[in-house]
């Protein structure tokens, strides 16, 4: 009797303690959502984002800024690549300006699953930023850049309030112009050496009172790289003036990747 007792002791306990670790079997980790990596364009820095960051994170959108250097393409592709290197999840790489050249080149990492251009240069493989825009007339910003005896070019404060940043508050244009980073001439005549654009979606989007990067030359742009093309009537830094139409458009860009893993997953 007593070992029926016990045998019968021993199976409750056993089936007990199967049930338990069944039910607390922790869950493995859901996969991490897209992160938004934002790269700046010349006479900029990262701060050029501090709308658009928090309209994305109200969304549920980890976004993060890269800090270019803006001292040679190689010296900015291996600024975002560092930041790519550090999301655990796959990435939406938004460039504007001189950034869509940088997002070009190392948008073929393969955590990188979309693009976004604002405003931007859209080189093809083997061609520089200067490439695409030759047959576009010279913008009245970029004719007033200044060069400096080591080669670098900078916006004088009125050229950034008429030109870079006209549709903002002029308080707001000081700012900009007192916080921009030289750019190195020589950037826009290094050619890229691939073309993300041309194995991954794209979105552009255009600014239509463009007075940097002329606004044809960008509707070019986002035809030639078959871009979900939006037009913004905007200056240069729409991710400024209309923070929330940029949001949107990045928004779209990861959900995009959030549909297409989702329909991965479920194969």
């Amino acid at each position: 009797m007593k070992l029926a007792t016990s045998l019968l002791t021993a199976a409750l306990l056993s089936a007990s303690a199967t049930a338990f670790a069944a039910h607390h079997t922790p869950k493995p980790p859901e996969p991490a959502g897209p992160t938004v990596v934002l790269v700046h364009g010349a006479f900029a820095d990262g701060s050029s984002w501090r709308k658009v960051i928090p309209l994305l994170e109200a969304k549920g959108i980890k976004a993060i800024a890269v800090e270019n250097p803006l001292t040679s393409l190689q010296d900015d592709v291996a600024a975002a690549k560092r930041v790519i290197d550090a999301q655990s999840g796959p990435v939406v790489l938004v460039g504007h300006s001189w950034g869509g050249t940088v997002i070009t080149q190392a948008g073929v990492d393969a955590k990188v699953k979309a693009l976004v251009y604002v405003a931007a240069f859209a080189p093809s493989t083997g061609a520089s930023s200067r490439d695409d825009i030759k047959g576009f007339p010279t913008t009245p910003g970029l004719a007033d850049a200044i060069a400096s005896p080591e080669g670098y070019l900078t916006l004088a404060p009125q050229s950034i309030l008429t030109d870079f940043v006209q549709d903002l508050p002029p308080k707001d244009g000081l700012v900009v112009a007192a916080s921009q980073t030289p750019v190195r001439a020589a950037n826009f005549d290094e050619k890229v050496s691939v073309a993300a654009w041309t194995s991954k979606p794209a979105w552009y989007i255009v600014s239509e009172t463009d007075r940097m990067i002329d606004p044809d030359a960008q509707r070019a742009l986002a035809l030639k790289i078959r871009a979900h093309t939006v037009s913004l009537l905007s200056g240069h830094v729409p991710m400024l003036s209309r923070a929330d139409d940029v949001a949107n458009v990045i928004e779209d860009a990861v959900r995009s990747v959030e549909g297409a893993d989702t329909a991965l997953s479920q194969r």
